[in-house]
């Protein structure tokens, strides 16, 4: 039997080591799903419920294993439905590919059925690689260089297929004029700054007196060196959201996430330093970093497009973190030759946070304090544990109630911050690792959204993980949270019930009826029963809260001022307006409470 183009593209993903591919069926990608049959379905096609939800866990397979995520779509509305979640790629720096159908070449052109133009469509998400096959001379370079660009950009790329080209019979490239050959192999490679920029660096970095440190994800795989330049320059370390897992929490001068969802250690540690080490993030909220001239800057990133903003840094250093810290490193004075003071004010700070946030999280509301459901997870949380979390109020919980601990890895939509992402994230990481167990955090509204459907998928694949658990949590405040509190608090409007209010799901009673775990938490002191019931359970399981919408997630340089604002939503008629003036001075009344042992 002749090998089609379709057979290929299966044997070419082999050859990457591309184990699964995430996609939805459709007649666009016929030969390809035929291809599939003949090959004993190698890589293996996981199917979800819906394109979207294809992309979110490519991504999510792609963060959490480090390799790439292949994703899969017929043409036209197949191909429209997986943006969303390759701009959650694009815009987190993660390979993905996307191999979408199109209508064969014949009808092009000629307004057929379900015919887009998918170059337009795929041109900004796909920009670095966008390719349609027309012949299959074509491969294997082109599939070549949408993998290696993915890999080299850490973006999504994307190739489209046309039916009747998926039918072909597969004819390699000739050693001839206008051809263009291919080969898989890539090796090892890395950037590193000139010794002229690292010794600038060094001497900016020495003479600070008051150091802080800001990481991100581009920081995951120095975790040594991290710590150990923090410890050379008595410096505090914060983390921006997807670099919550680069470094662990029990570390006494890890001040937490930073920004809207941040800590107010990491607040105080970005008002009040005198030097900014930026590592491997492009953390976009200016007005959480230093004021302007009152830091000097250095910054650490493998992408010479991104370095440079956010803030006025003296020196860009250009390269991967591990090998920049390395050379670095000897370049800086020893610590012994700097005063404590600074560092000391830093741990103490975040000592004081830890009782702040307890303290929070022991309030008493109406049914359940959803701060409390996050604090009560984070003892029981397994070492090897893999955290995702949806958009909305639940990041805050997931931002500062949740103690990273060597081991465990973490992530959410970080640049996009689309909701919708934390149980296909899940999914993903399970087929990433499927001996880990992996803890979704999900608002009922993008359990609603998609997460729902997304549970008949989790159901179908439970028996191909070797960990079975898989614990969807579900805040269920019958609100769209955040918007409503970024209402009160940035426009001064009351909550508009016709666009916040939720209707009240039987999450866990839906899970049931899948044949997983459900359980249904409706007291306080119920809480960590249902997180050990989910931990526990031999399969899926969704564990649901019923918590207070009127509990505030507090930005950590919330102001009076911005109290005020609040307020005024409240005169104008917020419907829960008693419930949030007793809940939002309670949790900010915490942070001015003197610390257990500091009175």
């Amino acid at each position: 039997m002749s090998t089609k183009v379709s057979d290929h593209i299966l044997q070419r993903l082999r050859e990457w080591g591309v184990e699964h591919v995430f996609g939805y069926p459709g007649d666009g990608i016929n030969g390809l799903l035929a291809a599939w049959g003949r090959a004993d379905n190698e890589p293996r096609f996981v199917q979800s419920r819906h394109e979207e939800m294809s992309a979110f866990q490519a991504v999510g397979y792609a963060k959490f294993s480090g390799r790439l995520g292949v994703c899969a779509a017929t043409s036209g509305p197949g191909a429209i439905h997986l943006l969303n979640g390759l701009y959650d790629a694009k815009l987190d720096h993660v390979p993905v590919l996307a191999i979408v159908g199109q209508t064969h070449r014949t009808a092009m052109g000629g307004s057929y059925q379900q015919e887009v133009d998918l170059h337009t469509l795929f041109k900004d998400v796909a920009s670095e690689f966008v390719e349609t096959v027309t012949v299959p001379e074509q491969l294997p370079n082109v599939l070549d260089r949408a993998i290696r660009t993915a890999y080299a950009r850490r973006c999504p790329t994307a190739i489209i297929l046309p039916g009747d080209v998926q039918e072909l019979d597969y004819s390699p490239p000739t050693h001839e004029f206008k051809m263009v050959p291919s080969s898989l192999d890539q090796s090892e490679w890395t950037t590193v700054p000139s010794e002229e920029s690292l010794r600038r660096a060094a001497e900016i970095l020495d003479s600070g007196d008051k150091v802080a440190i800001l990481v991100g994800q581009g920081a995951a795989k120095a975790r040594a060196e991290v710590e150990r330049i923090a410890e050379l320059l008595g410096a505090g370390v914060a983390k921006a959201l997807l670099g919550k897992d680069v470094l662990s929490d029990e570390l006494p001068y890890v001040t937490g996430s930073i920004g809207l969802l941040g800590t107010r250690p990491s607040y105080e540690l970005m008002r009040d330093c005198d030097t900014l080490l930026t590592i491997g993030s492009s953390f976009p909220y200016t007005q959480f970093l230093p004021e302007f001239g009152d830091a000097r800057g250095v910054q650490i990133d493998i992408d010479p497009h991104m370095v440079g903003m956010r803030y006025p840094y003296e020196v860009n250093l250009v390269g991967d973190a591990r090998e920049t810290l390395r050379r670095l490193i000897p370049m800086l004075t020893s610590e012994e030759s700097r005063g404590r003071e600074w560092f000391e004010t830093v741990c103490d700070n975040v000592r004081h946070w830890r009782e702040v946030m307890e303290r929070r999280a022991e309030l008493s509301a109406d049914p359940i304090n959803p701060e409390y459901v996050a604090r009560a997870l984070d003892p029981l949380l397994p070492e090897d544990a893999i955290v995702t979390s949806d958009s909305g109020s639940v990041a805050n919980w997931y931002a500062r109630h949740l103690t990273m601990r060597p081991g465990m890895r973490g992530s959410l939509s970080g640049t996009l911050a689309t909701m919708g992402c934390g149980v296909p994230y899940a999914i993903g990481a399970k087929f990433a690792h499927p001996n880990r167990p992996v803890i979704a955090l999900v608002g009922d509204g993008a359990m609603q959204m998609n997460g729902l459907a997304e549970l008949i998928t989790a159901a179908k694949y439970r028996d191909r993980w070797l960990d079975p658990r898989l614990v969807v949590a579900v805040w269920n405040n019958q609100d769209l949270n955040q918007v409503t509190w970024e209402m009160r608090s940035m426009e001064g409007a009351p909550s508009f019930l016709p666009s916040q209010q939720l209707p009240d799901v039987q999450y866990a009673a839906f899970a049931r009826s899948l044949g997983l775990t459900g359980v249904r938490v409706e007291k306080p002191e119920d809480v960590e029963a249902g997180w050990r019931t989910a931990l526990a359970a031999d399969g899926p399981a969704v564990v649901e809260f019923l918590t207070d919408p009127a509990v505030p997630p507090i930005p950590p340089h919330a102001t009076w001022e911005q109290m005020e604002a609040t307020a005024e939503s409240i005169l104008k008629g917020d419907a829960d307006r008693g419930s949030m003036i007793k809940q939002g001075f309670k949790a900010k009344v915490q942070e001015f409470l003197p610390g257990r042992g500091r009175r």
